[in-house]
């Protein structure tokens, strides 16, 4: 169901109605994903400018007259703070966690896990895109899932057999999960943007990428290459922000780890991405294995709730508590 002023903000968003863009204009920065003022307001001159090939300064009149549609200016912490009761919260199937997040994996931010081998990310990841069909009374949110495979970890029986323990019809579950296989890291980020017209279509209210960082790794390697894998990355991430912020969702993310032979105290593994990920990423959980079936998620950064710990269980049925 299309949420209250969908209608609108359809109506209400027409390129063609900002100067310099044209038809053929308004169809390309469409097809580059730029649907809505608010992308084409965020964007970059040398974005549009290579997106409707056209020169920096009519491209920086076209985001000029972007803004000047939207309310982009100061707000009072008031104002903030109504915009803030409209965020959501999904359950992750463990009390223990959901209380260590506040309630949940927020909207409108991106939520990024990482941990060794076998540590749960990928299980955790599925646990919501089977959460997130739930009734908002049971913690859910009522929608769909877009759900970026990366590593080809995504399994349906797995799915099926999470849906059930949840009592959902295991086969409406996977109807309502969009998966798509990124090959590189160049299809990752254009998985991404196609996931906007899902999202608009089909009532999405979580992405999911597992993982964020293993194609980056892979078409970048080696430190001369560096600087270039970060900058892309730090495109992506901020794409990804946008979405969560503009359709109200929840980004969730998986990472990899790295050893760290030169740490001598304490763990000595790191996330991926470094900085990028670290300042992009509003929630920052690690999780590491424990006893038998138990998981340990440290909380390690959030712009408002303390570091903490919550230990969970991965069961047959899926995240529990312990």
């Amino acid at each position: 169901m299309p949420e209250e002023g969908e209608e609108e903000r359809k109506e209400e968003f027409s390129l063609e109605d900002l100067p310099g863009v044209g038809p053929k204009a308004a169809e390309k920065l469409m097809q580059s994903g730029y649907r809505d003022f608010m992308s084409i307001a965020t964007a970059s001159a040398g974005e549009i400018a290579a997106a409707c090939e056209l020169g920096e300064t009519t491209a920086q009149k076209i985001i000029d007259a972007a803004r000047s549609k939207l309310k982009m200016g100061f707000e009072t912490g008031d104002e903030i703070l109504k915009k803030r009761k409209k965020i959501g919260k999904l359950t992750t199937g463990s009390k223990a966690l959901d209380t260590l997040l506040a309630g949940g994996i927020e909207t409108q931010a991106i939520t990024e896990v990482h941990g060794a081998y076998g540590s749960g990310k990928s299980q955790l990841a599925m646990q919501l895109a089977v959460n997130v069909q739930l009734p908002e009374s049971r913690g859910g949110l009522n929608g769909t899932c877009v759900f970026i495979d990366t590593e080809s970890t995504f399994r349906p029986e797995r799915i099926m057999q999470m849906a059930q323990a949840l009592k959902l019809n295991p086969e409406s579950v996977l109807k309502n999960i969009y998966v798509g296989r990124a090959y590189n890291s160049d299809h990752q980020m254009l998985l991404a943007e196609k996931a906007k017209d899902i999202i608009r279509e089909k009532n999405v209210k979580l992405l999911v990428i597992d993982s964020l960082t293993s194609q980056f790794r892979s078409d970048y390697s080696g430190r001369g290459e560096l600087a270039s894998r970060q900058q892309k990355l730090n495109r992506h991430m901020h794409s990804l922000q946008r979405m969560a912020d503009s359709y109200n969702i929840p980004v969730f993310v998986t990472n990899q780890v790295m050893a760290r032979p030169d740490m001598l105290f304490g763990d000595p593994t790191v996330a991926i991405g470094g900085h990028i990920v670290g300042h992009a990423a509003m929630f920052r959980l690690y999780l590491r294995k424990s006893k038998q079936e138990k998981r340990i998620a440290r909380l390690i950064d959030s712009p408002y709730l303390p570091e903490g710990e919550a230990v969970f269980k991965l069961l047959g049925e899926g995240v529990r508590d312990v």
